[in-house]
């Protein structure tokens, strides 16, 4: 099923930067290239992960965010946000990113990918953009795009279709699976682990919210 178009394939080196903590450095500055791109286990050729404890990784190789959403936060914060901005590597349209479904999958250009998570706002993005209250803005929307593992390597390039290939029968998207470990939601965070192939990242959000629950009590 076609659902959208990669309006833009974006890339980034790393660079220092002083608000970058903890280690000076960092790649969310994401730019626009022109042409075929290959897509491999671990991202993008031409991109680079500089805070590899918390990004990277075959669960995070590539992350997606909706140039709706972009559009929308455009408006919210009053400035021009072009693509790549949010240090993704692929801006889509036509797609409902941040609504997909944990394990769906997509086929863009010769390359395979499955939505394995969220994003949650860490402090280089909230230095980046530079907006006050920026991470409990952005956590409050949960508007968190896709990170995307690779199942199949290849190459893609802007205007290629987003072709959803599958999409699990649980419905649980990331949006109220981030909210879930927002609100404490345990029985929704349980029913994400029985998603067959989903991030350990997932365990250690459920084993958080059961500590905090258990310590109300």
């Amino acid at each position: 099923m076609e659902t959208g178009i990669v309006q833009s394939v974006n890339v980034g080196r790393g660079r220092d930067a002083e608000w970058a903590n903890p280690l000076g450095r960092t790649a969310i500055d994401k730019r626009a290239v022109d042409g075929g791109v290959t897509v491999r286990a671990l991202g993008l050729d031409g991109d680079e992960q500089v805070d590899t404890d918390h990004h990277g990784g075959p669960d995070q190789a590539v992350y997606a965010y909706a140039r709706e959403e972009l559009d929308l936060w455009q408006q919210r914060l009053g400035r021009p946000l072009r693509d790549g901005v949010f240090g993704e590597n692929l801006t889509t349209r036509g797609v409902e990113v941040s609504r997909a479904l944990i394990g769906e999958r997509w086929r863009i250009g010769t390359v395979l990918l499955e939505v394995v998570l969220p994003r949650t706002p860490c402090s280089v993005f909230r230095n980046w953009m530079a907006e006050k209250g920026w991470v409990r803005r952005f956590t409050d929307e949960a508007r968190t795009g896709a990170y995307l593992r690779v199942l199949e390597e290849g190459e893609l390039r802007a205007g290629d279709p987003v072709t959803v290939e599958h999409r699990p029968g649980h419905g649980i998207d990331l949006t109220a699976a981030f909210r879930a470990t927002r609100d404490r939601d345990a029985d929704l965070l349980r029913r994400v682990l029985d998603i067959p192939g989903r991030s350990h990242k997932w365990d250690t959000a459920a084993h958080q919210v059961e500590r905090q629950l258990a310590r109300n009590h």
